[in-house]
C-alpha cells in the first residue's frame, strides 16, 4: 500500500508542479488593464487554503465529528506547543531562502544563478545521508550529479529570454554566489528536517501541514508588508486577482499537500527527481506546444 502511495504521490507532484509552472508563467505575462497581482499575497492565500484543506482532511479522519475534530486540533497543536514550534524552523528557513534567492538574482546573471542553484539536489542528498542515515551508492550519487547537470542545462536561458546584460563587480558576484549557496544548503536542510519530523513522530501529515502552514502564513504576511506594503496600501490585498490567479493559488496550495505526502511516503531525493522531471516536461511543453521557449 505504501509503495502505491509513494508512486501515486510522485506522479501527482510531477503533474502539479508542471501545471503550476506553466500557469504561473502565463498569469505573470498576461497583459491586462490595472495592476498585476502580488505574488507575495498569492503565497499567503495558498498557505491559508492549505490549512483549510488539511482541517477538512482531519475532520474526515475524525469521522466528520466536529467535537472530535476540535479535540484532535486542541490535543495535537495547542497542547503540544514544542511539537508545533518545530515547524517554525523550516517555515523560517523557506522565508530566508526566498530572500536569499532575491539577493542572488540581483547580483548574478541568470545562467550562473540557474546552474548554481541546482546544487540543492546534492545538498538534499548530503543532508539525507547525515540526518536520516541514508546510504547512497556510487551510481546513485552519479545519477544525482547527472540530474543536476541536466536540469541546469534545461534551465539555461536562451538568447530570446536573456535580458540586457548588467555588469556585476567581483564583490557583487561574490555576494550573489554566497547567497545562492546558502539558499542551496538551507533548501536541503529544511526539506530533510521536515522529512525527519514527519517520519519520526506520530502526528499525522495533515496536522504537520497545518502547523507548517500556520507559520508559513505568518512569515508570508510579514513578507507582504515588508516588500509590497506600498502597493498594498494603494490597491488592496487582492489587486489584480482574476480566475487564472485563483487557479495558481489553488495549485500552490495543492503543491503543499502533495509535497508533504511525497516526503511522508517517499523521500526528498525522489521529490527532487520528480520536480526535475516536471521542469523538463514544462520546457518540452513550452517548446512544442506553447512555442514560447527557444533552446540555445
Amino acid at each position: 500500500m505504501s509503495a502505491n502511495l509513494k508512486y501515486l504521490s510522485l506522479s501527482i507532484l510531477v503533474f502539479q508542479t508542471t501545471s503550476l509552472v506553466l500557469t504561473m508563467r502565463y498569469s505573470r505575462t498576461l497583459k491586462e488593464e490595472g495592476p498585476r497581482y502580488l505574488s507575495s499575497t498569492a503565497v499567503v492565500i495558498a498557505e491559508l487554503l492549505k490549512i483549510l484543506a488539511c482541517v477538512l482532511l482531519v475532520y474526515k479522519d475524525s469521522k466528520c465529528n466536529l467535537r472530535t475534530l476540535n479535540r484532535v486540533l486542541h490535543d495535537e497543536i495547542l497542547n503540544k506547543p514544542m511539537e508545533t514550534l518545530k515547524l517554525a524552523i523550516p517555515s523560517g528557513i523557506y522565508t530566508l531562502q526566498n530572500n536569499l534567492l532575491y539577493v542572488a538574482l540581483s547580483n548574478l546573471d541568470a545562467a550562473t544563478y540557474q546552474v548554481t542553484y541546482q546544487l540543492k539536489i546534492l545538498t538534499t542528498a548530503l543532508f539525507s545521508v547525515s540526518m536520516l542515515s541514508k546510504k547512497l551508492g556510487v551510481y546513485q550519487w552519479l545519477s544525482l550529479v547527472i540530474l543536476m547537470t541536466g536540469v541546469a542545462f534545461v534551465q539555461w536561458p536562451s538568447d530570446s529570454q536573456a535580458t540586457p546584460a548588467k555588469e556585476h563587480s567581483a564583490g557583487s558576484q561574490f555576494v550573489g554566489l554566497i547567497a545562492v549557496l546558502i539558499a542551496c544548503f538551507s533548501s536541503g536542510f529544511a526539506g530533510v528536517y521536515f522529512e525527519k519530523i514527519l517520519k519520526e513522530t506520530k502526528q499525522s501529515v495533515w496536522i504537520r501541514n497545518i502547523q507548517l502552514g500556520f507559520f508559513g502564513s505568518i512569515f508570508g504576511l510579514m513578507g507582504v508588508y515588508i516588500y509590497d506594503g506600498e502597493q498594498l496600501s494603494k490597491n488592496g490585498f487582492f489587486q489584480g486577482y482574476n480566475k487564472l490567479t485563483w487557479v495558481v493559488v489553488v495549485l500552490q496550495a495543492l503543491g503543499g499537500l502533495v509535497i508533504a505526502a511525497v516526503i511522508k511516503y517517499a523521500d526528498n531525493i525522489l521529490k527532487g527527481f520528480a520536480t526535475s522531471l516536471s521542469i523538463i516536461l514544462s520546457t518540452l511543453i513550452s517548446y512544442f506546444w506553447l512555442q514560447d521557449f527557444v533552446p540555445t
